[in-house]
Order: structure tokens, then sequence, then C-alpha cells
């Protein structure tokens, strides 16, 4: 059994966050490597569209072109975003530490690198890709602005469902396990998690205002799989960094033992 006092998770809480910041890394070179170009391809067909939208105002038009821009695309493309990356992943790992220590022996005996593994599948899971099945991400100034606050509820809501429902996946396993079996309890925790997150994705309402008419589909598509991409290094990053320092904390390598020198007579 491991050790998780209070200084113990302490310990798990700053290593999870340092993990979160190497995966921030990591998600900041792909953030700007891929992400980037679909997100200014957005802002282009954006500029476009309001150019032709505003070709008769004239004077208005200018005054609004002579506008400049409270902080520059180039600044967005770099410190801002990594600024936010790094944030968003320091954050991450904190929490996902605290999880991992909950989790920590109560969901079988493995090791603290496989649970770290389990552990961030699972957020990756449930706290963004089911999210993103039913409300995938779009690009900047795409959608109707007048209803990005009710998305955002609807997006946030199923990431709560989601959660909620991964909990009581978790648990139904754990109850299902001595009468099923860890495999089967498992198969049929994983069931019933799918089937109640398709009941939420048939219940919930969709965003049919999220992208424009007439927006590219490849545009679209490609800032699509950039940020899955991007949630998918992160957490696989944190997955193998945070599992090591939790290996090296909970489970440290035994100490070489001397090897007696044979006595001669």
């Amino acid at each position: 059994m491991y050790d998780t006092s209070s200084s113990t998770v302490r310990r798990l809480l700053v290593r999870g966050m340092l993990a979160g910041l190497i995966a921030g890394l990591f998600a900041f070179v792909v953030a700007y490597a891929v992400g980037e170009p679909s997100v200014d391809a957005s802002i282009a067909v954006e500029e476009a569209a309001a150019k032709a939208a505003h070709a008769g105002h004239g004077a208005a038009a200018a005054a609004e072109e002579a506008e400049e821009e409270l902080v520059s695309r180039d600044v967005q493309s770099t410190a801002g975003l990594a600024t936010g990356v790094l944030v968003y992943g320091v954050a991450l790992g904190g929490i996902a530490s605290l999880a991992f220590a909950f989790v920590l022996g109560r969901v079988g005996r493995f090791t603290p690198k496989a649970t770290a593994a389990l552990v961030a599948a699972a957020a990756f899971t449930t706290v963004y890709l089911v999210p993103f099945l039913k409300y995938p991400a779009t690009p900047p100034a795409v959608g109707n602005p007048d209803t990005i606050g009710k998305r955002t509820t609807l997006f946030f809501l199923m990431i709560l469902l989601s959660v909620l429902l991964g909990v009581a996946a978790v648990i139904a396993g754990r109850r299902l396990a001595p009468r099923l079996g860890n495999w089967n309890a498992t198969l049929a925790a994983g069931a019933g998690f799918v089937a109640a997150v398709a009941v939420a994705c048939a219940l919930l309402p969709g965003n049919d205002d999220a992208v424009q008419a007439g927006f590219p589909a490849a545009v679209l598509w490609e800032f699509r799989l950039a940020t899955l991409g991007i949630q998918a290094v992160l957490w696989a990053v944190f997955a193998v960094a945070f599992g090591v320092l939790a290996q090296r904390l909970l489970a440290p390598a035994a100490p070489r033992t001397a090897v007696a020198e044979p006595v001669t007579v």
C-alpha cells in the first residue's frame, strides 16, 4: 500500500504541476506548429467577409480599418499562446495529481506509472474527448456572437455530465467486479458509460449556429484536428512525466546490497 498522507499529497501536487508545465511546453509547440495556421486562415476568412460586408459604407469602413488591435497577432500567436497553454497545463496537472492521489490503490493493484496513465486517459476522455464529440471546437469569430454564452454553457454542461458519468462508471465497475470479475465488470461499466453518453448527446441541444454558412470546411476540419492533437499530446506527455515523478516518490528503487567477498582460508 502506498503512502497517501497529507505531506505525500502535497509532494504529488507539486510534481503534478511540474509535469503539467512540461506537458504544456510540448502542447505549445504543437499548437504553434499545427494550430496557428488554421487560426490564421480563419481570421483571413473573417476579414474578407467583413470587408465585403462594409464595402459600401465608405467612411465607417475606413474608420474600422484604421483601428489598431490592442494586442498584435504576432504576440497572440507566441507569448499569448504560450502563457495560456502553460497556465492551462499547470492547472490541469495539479488537479490530475489530486485525482491520482485519491484513486491510487483504490482501482486495482497498479503501479504509480500505470495509475498516472489511467488517470490521464480518463481525464482526456471525460474532460475533452466526449464533450468534443458533441460540441467540437470552432475557430475564433466563426460562430454567431449572440449565442456564445449559450454555447459556452452547453459545453461546460457536457463536461460536467461526462465527468459524473465517468465517476459513476468507475463505481459501478468496482461493485460489479466481485460478481463478474475485473474484465467483465470493466466491459460492463464501459458499455454503460458509452450508452449514457449517447443518451446525453441525444438530449442536449446542438450548436447549429456555431459555424457560419459558407465557412471553408477544410479550415474547420484542420482546426478541429489540431485542437484534438494538442489535447492528446498534453495528456500523453503528462502521463509519462507525472508517472515517472510519482514512481520515484512513492516507490523508490531499492538500494543495492553489497555482495560479500568470499573469505579465503
